[in-house]
């Protein structure tokens, strides 16, 4: 039975090998935005900058000044304050007193059937009158020249959307373990670079930068349509290349920056609300990719001790293959590409905040998202 073992190392080291040559090739064929000139005055359509907020008192004023010092001709900040109970407010206020290109919408109450940031980004597109929407959020900093740079590179490819990968700070090891290891399966995962692909049903969006055409927007319901995904930016994504409509994914680690989370624990608790989401709301789905990352990104590094010879060199060519991945990844994010010596603790580690979001979801049967309860049931009627 040596022959069974020695061919699932050879599965295990193929996918793994074939996985990683996938990342250098898809990465490889991302625009990065810094190569595209600014988009000349004359040509640059108006843009409406829309932005969520609830309890941002951290990052508003800083993410909403980087929105205001952007070098662009012709566009206005929306900026909408969905029910905060923190300084948050007070800071938009006095921004706004000072700057006449920003306007802060306040939402008082969230209707039913909505999730909070979703609503907001609705409220503020209704008001917006820009012929392309740009939607990020409240923590993110924009260097100045990101739009014009991505106005540019949207009607140079003919656009209905463009969507833009930050840099992320991350500001401890133990963090910067587990979210290199999640951005490298997350692009594998969607397999974004294909999303430019008209013939591919891939798809992408991130919250940080999704800058959108307005028409198309409107026609297909806009956020109306996501009102109950807490993955609502991926989902947009869906949405809009599910209409045949053509969207490109660019590299910005140049041009925006996000904190994305401060520490393991706050990204374990922020994945709560949209790790079960990703996956469909599916048990089987959650039980299948726990099973296969064990297979793939855990055995192997035990395996290597445990055989000898083909089989050994198969499983020590699987768990190079994804060291080697994990590093390039994080490489190219400036993101600790050293911690890939401890890559099956990051998938350990990842696994455990997965599972733990998936069984709290169904032990709760719902969500709770800032302050408010959303039901299992009412999520997976939301599909797209």
């Amino acid at each position: 039975m040596d022959w069974l073992g020695t061919a699932f190392a050879a599965l295990i080291a193929a996918v793994a090998v074939g996985a990683m040559l996938q990342l250098v090739w898809g990465y490889l064929d991302i625009p990065s935005l810094t190569d595209v000139p600014p988009v000349p005055d004359d040509e640059a359509p108006p843009v409406s900058v829309i932005v969520a907020a609830r309890d941002e008192e951290r990052h508003i004023e800083a993410a909403v000044t980087s929105l205001l010092a952007l070098r662009y001709p012709d566009y206005e900040l929306v900026v909408v304050d969905d029910r905060s109970t923190d300084r948050t407010a007070e800071v938009l206020a006095a921004l706004a007193a000072e700057h006449e290109r920003l306007q802060v919408v306040r939402i008082e109450e969230l209707p039913a059937g909505w999730l909070g940031k979703n609503h907001a980004l609705h409220v503020g597109a209704s008001r917006a009158r820009g012929e392309l929407l740009l939607f990020t959020d409240a923590d993110v900093i924009l260097a100045p020249d990101t739009l014009a740079r991505a106005v540019r590179l949207q009607r140079l490819e003919q656009a209905d959307h463009v969507t833009v990968a930050p840099r992320l700070i991350v500001p401890t090891w133990p963090l910067a373990l587990v979210v290199n290891y999640f951005m490298m399966w997350f692009l594998l995962w969607l397999r974004p670079w294909k999303s430019r692909d008209s013939r591919s049903r891939r798809f992408i969006g991130i919250g940080a930068f999704n800058l959108v055409r307005a028409a198309p927007y409107r026609s297909l319901g806009g956020h109306e349509r996501i009102a109950l995904r807490p993955d609502d930016d991926i989902m947009l994504g869906k949405l809009l290349k599910s209409a045949g409509l053509r969207q490109l994914l660019a590299d910005g680690s140049d041009s925006i920056h996000v904190e994305w989370y401060r520490s393991l624990g706050e990204m374990a608790r922020g994945l709560r609300k949209n790790a079960f989401a990703g996956l469909n709301y599916s048990v089987g789905l959650a039980a299948f990719g726990l099973l296969a990352t064990l297979a793939l990104a855990v055995w192997p590094f035990l395996a290597v001790w445990l055989s000898d010879g083909t089989t050994q060199a198969l499983y020590a060519t699987a768990a190079i293959a994804q060291m080697l991945g994990y590093s390039g990844a994080a490489f190219t994010k400036r993101s600790r590409p050293w911690l890939a010596l401890l890559y099956p603790v990051a998938a350990l580690l990842f696994e455990w905040i997965v599972a733990a979001a998936v069984l709290r979801t169904l032990r709760h049967r719902g969500i709770e998202w800032r302050g408010t309860f959303y039901s299992l049931d009412e999520l997976r009627t939301n599909r797209i």
